[in-house]
């Protein structure tokens, strides 16, 4: 057995193994500001030398951007990569976003497209990115379940999904993994969404393990960072929050580390059903959350993180006002 394949962690009871760190493609399409197409392909192909196979995306990064740049990256490397694709927003030509839509029509039209985009014949993970709140979740997951007897994706995951909604999705089709954020200052999953997950078989592929860059003191800087717009990066909050980062700083200089790998390995050191999602845009960034594999933590290590960085310390909520009230995980 490889050192990689001891590494694995299986998604869900039904899911495929996993390298224990996921790639999160959102930021090589834009949404932190311009990035450049080589370096992101470059950085996928770093991650797959590594050893990672989980690559997520959403069929809305960057209108389509996303998918058509990991179908050049992943041109001849496809039988190497479990691809977990979420579908479902709604945006116009400038980018503003106008809703969702999970209706089973809907569902078949925007996994088409994405096959096409992709250059793919399926599509191994397929999710809504959110809670349709006008069309029952059973409706949404039996489309998709008619898409994997069609051979067209081969597991159905959920993301940013409530307790009663995995169960209700979960009683249509088995369900391999639930994406949320999770992080730090980040942790309303542990009080009734983990349980669940553990509950019944499902993997949690979590996203924002540095709570966008604000653990590792990154703030948004060029045009078009949408983190300009979120609360923890804006006004009396950042200065407050800077003062969390301080503490991480001081807590991983301690250990030889870095922030980021603080943050990552505090993530995959809280339960074996969790995969981290890191955002990494150039090969530097994954190199460094990389090496987070090799940072093992005490029990007491991890009790101390969180005296010192507890998650009710940080100032602002993860996503906007608007957004927040129409999250099926936030209620």
């Amino acid at each position: 057995m490889t050192a990689t394949a001891k590494l694995q962690r299986k998604l869900g009871l039904t899911g495929p193994e996993v390298f224990p760190i996921a790639l999160g493609c959102m930021g090589m399409s834009g949404m932190y500001g311009p990035a450049d197409d080589s370096e992101s392909i470059a950085t996928i192909h770093a991650a797959l030398d590594a050893g990672v196979n989980l690559l997520d995306t959403g069929d809305f990064y960057g209108m389509g951007h996303n998918e058509m740049l990991l179908g050049v990256a992943l041109r001849f490397r496809r039988e190497e990569v479990v691809l977990s694709v979420k579908f479902g927003a709604q945006r116009a030509p400038n980018g503003a976003w106008l809703g969702f839509d999970a209706r089973p029509a809907a569902v078949k039209t925007a996994l088409a497209y994405s096959l096409k985009r992709l250059g793919v014949d399926y599509i191994d993970i397929y999710r809504p990115s959110r809670l349709d709140p006008t069309v029952p979740i059973e409706e949404t997951v039996g489309a998709i379940a008619e898409m994997v007897k069609a051979g067209y994706v081969r597991w159905i995951g959920l993301s940013e999904v409530g307790p009663e909604t995995i169960r209700r999705a979960a009683a249509v089709h088995p369900i391999v993994d639930v994406q949320i954020e999770y992080s730090l200052v980040s942790r309303t999953p542990e009080a009734r969404i983990f349980p669940v997950l553990e509950e019944l078989g499902i993997g949690a592929t979590t996203y924002g393990a540095l709570s966008r860059g604000l653990l590792s003191g990154s703030q948004p800087a060029a045009a078009g960072d949408f983190r300009a717009h979120l609360p923890r990066f804006t006004g009396d909050n950042l200065g407050r929050n800077r003062q969390l980062v301080d503490k991480l700083k001081e807590i991983a200089h301690g250990k030889g580390i870095t922030p980021v790998q603080l943050a990552v390995a505090w993530v995959r050191a809280k339960g074996g059903f969790i995969v981290p999602v890191v955002g990494a845009r150039t090969r530097a960034q994954l190199a460094e959350s990389l090496g987070a594999l090799s940072v093992e933590f005490s029990a007491d290590e991890l009790a101390a993180i969180e005296a010192s960085v507890p998650a009710e310390a940080v100032a602002g909520t993860r996503y906007d006002a608007a957004q927040m009230r129409v999250l099926d995980s936030e209620k």
